[in-house]
Formats: C-alpha cells, structure tokens, sequence
C-alpha cells in the first residue's frame, strides 16, 4: 500500500524537471542519465504524466519533456494519481475484497485515519515543497530533516 517504484521515478522526474524554467524541454535521455533510470522504463512513465497533463511532450530536436504547468500546482497527490491510481487514497491497506465502512477488515479504522493524513499531506505538498526539502537533505545528509 505504498507508491510504487514507476509512481517514485515519476516524482523524481518532475522534481528534477522543476529545477528548469517552466516549458523549458529536457531531453529524456538527460533525466534518465541523471537519475539513473532506465531510459526505456522512464519514457512509459513520462507518458502517463504527459497524458496527465502534467507534462508537456515535443519530439526532434531540441525536444523532450517540460513541466505543463507551475511546479507550485503540481500535488504529489498528482503524480500518484496520475502513476499509481487512486489505491493509496481509497483502498483497504489489506487489499481485501469488499472491506469498508460496512464490512471492515481487522485494520479498517485505523488506516482510515492514517489514510486522511496521507491524503492531506499530498494534497499539500506541491513538487516546489519537495524540490526544496530534497535540496535541504542533499545539503546536510547527516541531518535530521
């Protein structure tokens, strides 16, 4: 009942696309490089964000991929619906069939709550947030952030 590792590369990838102008295209190949995904894996990825609107896509020369909008208005809560789905946010942490407010399963109202507070920090936390913090950690790896 985490992210999975396509939804990881994808806020990966738009966090390091944040630290472009906006619209400004990267070449997939950079951000493969870069982060150290494979190319091939990442292009699938990237897709689902462009097909979210998330990113903007240009072929040829000088193409690549671009940040469709501010990174202020993109949610993490964006990234993973776009990668991953809407599970994280409504789906039983058992992945039991038929668990809900009617039926419960043994951890039902306790990830309910837990799940609330996973949806407002992602509905919260905009890629500008995580690029900063991101920054911090890179900058005092020993630290506590």
């Amino acid at each position: 009942m985490f992210i999975s590792k396509s939804c990881s590369y994808g806020i990966r990838s738009v966090a390091y696309l944040s630290g472009y102008p906006q619209g400004r295209y990267v070449p997939i190949r950079d951000i493969s490089s870069d982060l150290n995904i494979s190319y091939h894996f990442l292009t699938k990825i990237l897709q689902m964000l462009t097909a979210a609107n998330i990113l903007i896509s240009s072929r040829g020369a000088g193409g690549g991929v671009a940040l469709a909008r501010e990174a202020a208005a993109i949610t993490l809560y964006d990234l993973i619906i776009a990668i991953d789905g809407d599970e994280l946010f409504t789906g039983c942490l058992l992945r039991l069939p038929g668990c809900g407010t009617k039926t419960p399963c043994p951890m039902h109202q306790e990830w309910d709550v837990a799940r609330g507070k996973v949806n407002h920090f992602c509905c919260h936390t905009s890629v500008t947030g995580l690029k900063q913090h991101m920054l911090l950690l890179a900058a005092n790896p020993a630290s506590d952030l």
